[in-house]
C-alpha cells in the first residue's frame, strides 16, 4: 500500500536522487515529487516522497524527522490528502470566465 510522505526544510540544492537515496534507507521509494517554483526553477524547500508501504513510511519518519539532511533538519509526516482551493487569479485556464 502506497504511503506518501511531506518532506519539509529541505536544502534548496537537494535533488530528486538525494532524497531516493536517502530515503531508500528505510524502504523502497516509489516516486519523488519535488516542488519546484514554476518561473525560477528553484526547489521550494518541500516534497513528496511515496515510499511502497506503511511500514516504510512509518520507518521514514522515525528516523529521519527533526534529522539532520545536508545541513537543515528535515520535518517528515505523512502527507494530507490535498485540499479543494478556489482557483486563483493567476490560474485562469482555456476553461475559466473571462
Amino acid at each position: 500500500m502506497l504511503t506518501r510522505l511531506f518532506v519539509g526544510n529541505l536544502p534548496y540544492n537537494a535533488t530528486e536522487n538525494d532524497l531516493k537515496v536517502h530515503f531508500g534507507q528505510a524502504g523502497v521509494v516509489l516516486s519523488i515529487n519535488m516542488m519546484v517554483d514554476r518561473q525560477t526553477g528553484r526547489s521550494r524547500g518541500f516534497s513528496f516522497v511515496d515510499m511502497d508501504s506503511k511500514e516504510a513510511a512509518t520507518k521514514s519518519i522515525e528516523m529521519f524527522h527533526g534529522q539532520d539532511f545536508q545541513g537543515r533538519n528535515l520535518t517528515v509526516n505523512e502527507a494530507r490528502p490535498r485540499e479543494e482551493r478556489p482557483p486563483s487569479a493567476g490560474d485562469r485556464g482555456a476553461h475559466a470566465p473571462r
